[in-house]
């Protein structure tokens, strides 16, 4: 599986969102050791794991939408691509098929470090220049 734990060289320089993403990769670590777990423990942090993922991209989004941030439009539409994805298989775990949920939970911290290398790398980048401003 995907390591998922958090390192201080995936720090982007800007606390709000190093603080938002380092709280989401110790849940994904949490949710990876669940998954070793028994089902129902598995179910539950699975809800939460989406929980907080919908916390984490709500964040970015408002701070985006504070500075009037160019790219705000692709931004939320790879969030929303990503929540789509984990719903669907929120949906296959609730009805007991935590393989979908296990398989999500491999490819989420991938698609987290390229989107925060990517995506979040250039809206650190604007955050920077409104504070220095």
């Amino acid at each position: 599986m995907f390591t998922s734990q958090w390192k201080t060289d995936m720090a982007l320089g800007v606390p709000a969102l190093d603080d938002a993403h380092e709280a989401l990769f110790d849940e994904l670590a949490r949710l990876e050791h669940l998954a070793q777990l028994a089902d129902p423990n598995f179910s539950a942090g699975f809800r939460d794991l989406i929980a907080a993922v919908e916390r984490d991209f709500r964040e970015e989004e408002d701070l985006m939408e504070e500075i009037g941030f160019p790219s705000l439009a692709t931004h939320r539409e790879q969030h929303a691509r990503v929540l789509s994805g984990l719903h669907h298989a929120w949906a296959a775990v609730d009805e007991g098929d935590l393989a979908q949920g296990r398989q999500a939970l491999a490819l989420l911290p991938q698609w987290l470090l390229f989107h925060q290398a990517t995506m979040d790398l250039a809206l650190a980048a604007a955050l920077e220049l409104v504070q220095r401003n």
